[in-house]
């Protein structure tokens, strides 16, 4: 443009001949910008789509006629000095990137070779709590576990384990974290059904036999602790199973944030979701990679404990724990951190 036609734009701006604000902001950027690369001219075309309620703007879309490419010398001195530029283009607001600008340089981690360790909570000689209907925790726990590989397994989740370990109460503890640190896994999640302390408990009879349960307190818990090498990524993947199990329509145990719970109070790390601390688990603080506990829902409870019993709750619970599973290993969440 000739400096006589172009103090002739300036003059009609200045009048108002031009009443459409889009086409002064096109004319200040390109004052303002210092010249842009064909390859990056599309995104201020895209910046100003829709703004026009005729939508129609052909002039202001064609590309220039003749487009000189700069000198090599001019291209290194761009290379070495970007941010003066990057700056210029931010103060027009936000930008729609394309996904391939998002997109991180390399994924979390590869489902074909993430090791994840699901530990069966207790064992068949040492069963854990006794449900309302006199069924032990360790069968609970072994059902859903087996649920679980499943849909991870099919989801390309194929290092998957199942850790099932023998011996009785704290012996078994040792040596379920001495395998998963064997196994030189990512991931622990310990999978286990809730009871309440004996000071809850009431009795009834159930097909001939003496019982006991409490119908008081009900739902999932998840646990984590400060206490494990990895704390962070724990508490990160505990959140994520957390919000699936919230997201899948379940409440999480109130419980353990009461003073009622005495001893077995903990802290709530996260009152929307049902994150809790626990320090002194051997099973999350002993192991070399990061660990979570997973309360799936009371069987202590009447109620609960036959929901617990179905498959439709198994499979709400295992398909929970495979979208976190995913989402922790989708790039997305890499680059941001969990949304």
């Amino acid at each position: 443009m000739k400096r006589s036609e172009f103090i002739c734009v300036l003059g009609r701006i200045a009048s108002g001949c031009w009443p459409r604000r889009r086409t002064i902001i096109v004319i200040i950027a390109a004052i303002v910008l210092p010249p842009i690369e064909v390859s990056h001219a599309g995104w201020l075309s895209d910046l100003f789509k829709g703004s026009s309620k005729q939508g129609k703007s052909s002039r202001q879309g064609k590309p220039p006629k003749h487009v000189t490419s700069p000198k090599p010398a001019a291209l290194a001195k761009r290379a070495a000095s970007p941010k003066p530029q990057a700056t210029k283009l931010a103060a027009l607001g936000p930008v729609q990137l394309s996904p391939a600008a998002l997109k991180p340089a390399a994924a979390r981690c590869d489902p074909a070779k993430l090791r994840i360790v699901l530990d069966v909570g207790h064992t068949a000689e040492s069963e854990g709590a006794i449900s309302a209907r006199n069924v032990s925790e360790f069968v609970f726990n072994l059902r859903l576990a087996k649920r679980i590989e499943e849909k991870l397994k099919a989801e390309g989740f194929s290092e998957t384990k199942l850790l099932l370990t023998e011996g009785k109460a704290r012996r078994s503890l040792f040596k379920r974290v001495a395998a998963a640190n064997d196994l030189r896994a990512d991931l622990l999640l310990s999978i286990h059904h809730d009871s309440v302390p004996n000071k809850f408990l009431e009795e009834w009879e159930f097909e001939g036999k003496k019982s006991r349960f409490s119908d008081r307190f009900s739902g999932y818990s998840v646990f984590v602790s400060r206490s494990n090498p990895d704390f962070k990524t724990s508490f990160a993947f505990a959140e994520l199973i957390a919000k699936e199990m919230k997201a899948q329509g379940l409440d999480y145990a109130r419980q353990y944030s009461q003073p009622i719970m005495g001893r077995y109070q903990r802290e709530l790390l996260n009152k929307e979701t049902g994150v809790y601390r626990y320090d002194e688990l051997i099973v999350l603080r002993k192991t070399q990679m990061a660990a979570v506990l997973l309360e799936a829902g009371s069987i202590i409870n009447r109620d609960e404990e036959l929901q617990m019993s179905s498959p439709e709750r198994r499979d709400i619970i295992s398909s929970g724990v495979t979208a976190a599973v995913k989402q922790f290993c989708e790039p997305r969440w890499a680059m941001l951190g969990p949304l």
